[in-house]
This record gives structure tokens, sequence and C-alpha cells, in this order.
């Protein structure tokens, strides 16, 4: 998990995905299905997925995205398919040149000035432009990725410290993590394509506004290996008595009983 620099297919075994969602399912009671995504060198090889959706519009990435958590489509897109150069670029589909690099689309919207919002690109991780053409994302429960690059998963706060929790059980590292502010999408899905590492965000206004993530989710994504990893060690730590729901103690009560169960 300390791992820096991995392969975009970082080679993680065959998951059993039926089996693996329903450990996570009964750990976490996620309410949004999780999904799979990933990038294709071609667009012939993304259109050869099973029952694959193809946009007739043209959307933001977080409105892809959505299709899969929200309504459990497995779609396709190419960057034509991206309403705009912030989508293309965090996906490595489009864009990544010194106008967008300039930021001056963002400048005086969301930031002040042209060069607060040039930092602000910089800031973003972003796949490679030129590897790839297409991008597709699916249901985990479908398989029809075999296997996806990254899985993302939205949980709530208190979801998602298990998870966290999860992870570190065993070889434990230190996650940290950024925030880009705006286009939160590259701490998330293209940090995570990028680096190979479990990547958090706070969803931003354009994945909630277009995306339709609602005001309690955050989202992680990770690779397949990953999250086989964190339901392994939110088990363990089930059988420890630390399980969601999180129980609230009582902020009056004696803490020492409790303590002492969960902390020595």
């Amino acid at each position: 998990m300390s791992e820096q620099n991995v392969s975009i297919r970082p080679g993680d075994g065959a998951v059993d995905w039926p089996t693996t969602l329903a450990r996570l399912d009964k750990l976490l009671r996620i309410r949004t299905t999780p999904i799979g995504m990933k990038m294709f060198e071609t667009a012939e090889e993304m259109e050869a997925v099973p029952r694959i959706r193809r946009p007739k519009d043209v959307h933001t990435a977080d409105q892809i995205v959505s299709m899969a958590s929200r309504l459990n489509w497995t779609v396709g897109i190419t960057g034509d398919d991206l309403v705009g150069a912030q989508c293309q670029a965090v996906l490595g589909l489009g864009a990544q040149d010194e106008a967008w690099y300039s930021g001056r689309h963002m400048a005086g919207v969301w930031f002040e000035t042209e060069e607060d919002a040039a930092i602000h690109q910089a800031a973003m991780d972003v796949v490679p432009v030129g590897t790839y053409q297409a991008m597709a994302v699916s249901p985990l429960s479908t398989g029809r990725l075999d296997p996806p690059d990254i899985c993302l998963v939205y949980a709530t706060p208190g979801q998602m410290i298990l998870l966290i929790n999860g992870l570190q059980w065993s070889g434990y590292a230190k996650l940290d993590w950024g925030c880009v502010g705006e286009s939160a999408c590259a701490d998330s899905w293209g940090r995570a394509l990028a680096t190979g590492e479990p990547s958090l965000s706070i969803p931003c206004y354009a994945e909630r506004r277009y995306g339709g993530v609602p005001d309690d989710e955050l989202l992680m994504a990770l690779r397949p290996g990953h999250l086989v990893q964190a339901i392994d060690g939110m088990e363990a730590l089930s059988r420890n008595g630390l399980r969601y729901p999180i129980p609230p103690y009582g902020i009056q009560s004696d803490a020492r009983a409790g303590l002492g169960v969960s902390y020595g």
C-alpha cells in the first residue's frame, strides 16, 4: 500500500466479485453501487465491453461515473463525449496543453486570479495524456471490466473511516491525501489511476451538481487488491468489536469500560 509510482494496471489477482461485494455489504451496508473504472488504449477495445452504453449527449465525467454508481449502467466514453477540457484532462483523454494549464477558464469564477487558477491546475493529479483513448465504468458486480483499473466506493464518513482502518490493519502505512477543491475528481480517480494509491476525496461542487453525489458521501478510489485488503482488515476489526454502525457511547458516560475493551 505504500508503493509509489505503481503501474496503472498493477496486476492485482483475480477477484471473486459476488463474494467480495457481499462481504463489503455485510461490513458497511453501503447504499451506493461500488463500481469499477478502466482505461483503454483504443475506442474499439472499450466498445467491445459486453452491454456497454455509449452516450448520445455531451456529459461531465461526474455524470458518466454516476450512471454506473446510481443507475447501474455500464458506460464507455472517449474525450469527445465529455463537455470540456477539465474532464478530459483528469482522465488523460485530452487537453493538458498550455491553455488548460493556464487555468484562465477558471479565473474569476473559481479563483480570484489567473495565477491562482494556474496553480490549481498544476496541483491536480491526472492520467498522462496520449496513452489512452477511452474509459469505461461499470458496477463491480457485472464483472464486465475484467479487471477494472480502480474501484470507486462512495460512503459516509463513518463508513469510510472503517474502510481506511481496514486498509491499515496489516502492513500499516499513514495515508496522506490532498484536496484541490474544485475538480476533486483529480483527488479520487485521477490520483488513483495515476499513482495506483488509495485516494480519498470530498466530492466537489460539480460532482454533487452534475453527478448527483449526496451531501453525506465521500469517495474512495482504489485498486481491486486494495479493496480486498480493506475488506480483510475490516473483518478482523469486526471480530474485535470494531464495526459499523459505530454505536455512540454517550458523551457524559464514564468512558473507562468502553476504552478498556477497544484500546486495552
